[in-house]
């Protein structure tokens, strides 16, 4: 990249967290636009659901790629990285600071880091190792990668057979694949900038509990019962199944209330194990709200 050209911010953190906020403030300290990277509200028909930035919001710095894919369409981290990467050089080809912002980490992993060398799973190798005991998978990984069965857990059976499955996919070492991975993300990461937004537990569920009760209450049953075809995808986005649910008459409102707030609890705190590990990030601690 021209040392004159903008470098991307990445603005991360567990939904509900206050993303928006803070990308709005950044965008504004460094003349940037927004760039989403969530995997739900680039879908249109799901801007309640999906807590996109309002209208207002949008107003007030250019945003791009929210609302963009039809609900029938579907996506994958790979097919967002080839929507998004052309968006971000644009920006910053104009002299302006990309500010990518979303809690949707295999997406923004795809788009800082490239794709995983690893092979994806392969479900009749699978289904022959889970015939095989424990005892006998470890032997063949220790066999095939020393390097690889001495540092994963051979108590753990899904390590186990994941290691023995990339050596066997591949015809390499699992172990040898894997630091070459670490070595070039280690590069990659070395000139990226970015945040992940800190809150407290209590915090973060009390604005979560809040945004539920919003969401319900200012169209996400309207929202949803708009909605005909969608995509495998699209239908993971939380509260899309317990809304539907609602509307069919097979819960009522309290108990989709719950279980939307008890889905988002589970999901932000896979996204902060997530972006745990992205040593990359700084933290951005942020007070009760």
């Amino acid at each position: 990249m021209n040392p004159e050209t903008p470098t991307p911010i990445y603005v991360c953190g567990p939904t509900a967290s206050g993303k928006t906020a803070l990308a709005l403030e950044l965008a504004a300290r460094h003349d940037g636009e927004i760039v989403n990277a969530d995997a739900f509200q680039l879908y249109r028909g799901l801007e309640i659901l999906s807590a996109a930035p309002s209208a207002e919001e949008r107003a007030i710095v250019p945003h791009h790629l929210f609302s963009v894919l039809d609900p029938a369409t579907p996506n994958d981290a790979q097919s967002y990285v080839e929507l998004a990467a052309p968006v971000i050089a644009e920006i910053a080809a104009r002299g302006r600071t990309p500010i990518v912002t979303g809690g949707s980490g295999l997406y923004l992993k795809f788009l800082t880091h490239g794709a995983s060398p690893l092979p994806a799973g392969d479900a009749a190798l699978r289904a022959e190792l889970d015939a095989l005991p424990l005892e006998e998978l470890a032997a063949r990984l220790q066999a095939l990668d020393p390097v690889e069965a001495a540092r994963t857990n051979l108590l753990n059976r899904r390590y186990v057979g994941r290691a023995l499955e990339i050596c066997l996919l591949t015809g390499r070492r699992a172990s040898g694949l894997r630091d070459q991975w670490e070595g070039a993300t280690a590069e990659r990461t070395a000139g990226l900038r970015g945040y992940v937004i800190h809150r407290s537990r209590p915090d973060l569920h009390a604005r979560i509990a809040g945004r539920t009760r919003a969401m319900l209450d200012g169209g996400a049953l309207e929202e949803v019962a708009a909605l005909e075809d969608v995509s495998a995808t699209f239908e993971k986005a939380i509260g899309f199944r317990e809304v539907r649910a609602l509307l069919r008459g097979e819960i009522d409102r309290a108990t989709c209330e719950e279980l939307v707030n008890a889905a988002t609890r589970q999901y932000a705190k896979r996204q902060e194990t997530w972006f745990r590990r992205e040593t990359w990030l700084e933290p951005w601690a942020v007070p009760p709200s």
